[in-house]
């Protein structure tokens, strides 16, 4: 086996979907998964620099992301091309799906962001789920996205991050 080949076998491309049609797709290094969480680190995938006003994700930010085939969320832990860390960003999701080299997670709007020193914790984006038509269309998937985004934030007021990931 050549180390292309090798290298590949620790690859998946990551597959973000939102409202039924695919919104980013990027490759990443896997580094674990153990049939519940899957973990993969990539560098940022956006185009440019993308300014939220309390961080900014940036070409060289590295991601080390973990998805969850039985959690409705991803936590995403960002950090600068030094190394430093930005914080988290966690996204309520569908439970992840990885399929061979493919790993699918249907993004449900809601989002939180917590700082790297845990002062800073952020609910983003309540008003495109709302506006989403989640609630009406699949009630059982709005209800668990809800209490995703509350799970999210008391376990980062609580405990932070870390622990989970």
């Amino acid at each position: 086996m050549s180390a292309n080949s090798a290298d590949r076998a620790h690859e998946v491309e990551v597959v973000l979907v939102k409202a039924g049609r695919t919104k980013i797709r990027y490759p990443a290094v896997l580094l674990a998964d153990d049939g519940t969480r899957v973990s993969v680190r990539a560098p940022w995938a956006g185009e440019g620099v993308r300014d939220f006003g309390f961080v900014r994700f940036e070409p060289g930010d590295v991601f080390t992301e973990h998805y969850w085939r039985d959690r409705w969320y991803s936590v995403k832990e960002v950090r600068a091309q030094d190394g430093a860390l930005k914080g988290w960003y966690c996204d309520v999701t569908r439970p992840a799906v990885r399929s061979g080299a493919e790993l699918v997670v249907e993004d449900l709007d809601l989002d939180l962001w917590v700082s790297g020193d845990g002062q800073d914790v952020f609910r983003l984006d309540e008003d495109e789920f709302a506006a989403s038509g989640l609630a009406g269309r699949d009630p059982e998937a709005a209800a668990a996205a809800a209490s995703a985004l509350d799970e999210l934030e008391a376990l980062a007021r609580a405990e932070g991050l870390t622990g989970l990931v």
